[in-house]
């Protein structure tokens, strides 16, 4: 799977403009948000977390810390054998 233009960004270290302050997962949620609230992942859109996963390079568990803040946030609703989905706004 390829990289979104400007995904490397986020989580590939500070010469591409990462911000090594912050936590991988903290940098993933922000650019989740954004493509939310773009309308790029519509309402009732799948996010998946194996194709966050390798869109990232990160590990599940990174991945899961960021949709677990998606969820208390509302901005995400996750089915059990479904998968975790965009919320109604």
């Amino acid at each position: 799977m390829q990289a979104r233009a400007g995904a490397e960004c986020v989580c590939r270290g500070p010469e591409n403009g990462a911000d090594a302050t912050r936590p991988k997962w903290e940098q993933i949620a922000a650019e989740i948000r954004r493509r939310i609230a773009s309308e790029e992942y519509p309402v009732h859109g799948l996010i998946s977390e194996v194709r966050l996963e390798q869109e990232f390079g990160v590990s599940r568990l990174t991945v899961r810390k960021a949709t677990a803040a998606f969820r208390a946030e509302g901005l995400i609703v996750t089915t059990r054998g479904m998968g975790s989905f965009v919320a109604d706004k």
